[in-house]
């Protein structure tokens, strides 16, 4: 795992900005951390947001799109998935992946990339932003999308 290199985080106005994140049902402990970070973040930033829910990683990209196609100015894709004994992790990761990549670039709208993709479930505890994690991968997929959507916002003008 490495932090090392992040840019040094500092307050983002999202004040007028819609954003939904949307959030697969597994490894819940993991994914209750990863929404509470990016809720920190978002509600810090002054951006109106909602949470959906989806079953699992492979779902995300056709919420967010629905999301932005919807009206929101960004979407934050919060997952977990942790490598097993079957080539099912690959699938499923290269799915989400270039799934949200396609979402963000065929509606011109950013998607913050929460979804983890683990060895085993500590990575995920220490990067989901819960007491004792070395990392806030929710918080830092937030700020992603709104810092986005605010240099976006900034090209269209």
């Amino acid at each position: 795992m490495s932090g090392k290199g992040a840019p040094q985080a500092q307050a983002v106005d999202g004040t007028g900005l819609r954003v939904v994140v949307v959030a697969g049902a597994w490894h819940e402990t993991i994914t209750e951390g990863l929404i509470a970070g990016a809720a920190r973040t978002l509600d810090a930033s002054g951006a109106e947001w909602s949470l959906v829910r989806v079953p699992g990683s492979f779902e995300l990209p056709v919420a967010a799109k629905t999301a932005l196609e919807n009206g929101a100015d960004a979407a934050v894709a919060l997952g977990v998935i942790i490598r097993g004994g079957t080539p099912h992790f690959e699938y499923v990761s290269a799915a989400a992946t270039d799934g949200l990549t396609r979402v963000a670039l065929d509606c011109g709208k950013p998607v913050g990339f929460g979804v983890l993709t683990l060895d085993d479930e500590q990575q995920g505890l220490d990067r989901a932003g819960l007491p004792g994690s070395r990392e806030d991968k929710g918080a830092e997929a937030a700020d992603a999308a709104l810092r986005t959507a605010l240099a976006l916002r900034a090209l269209r003008v």
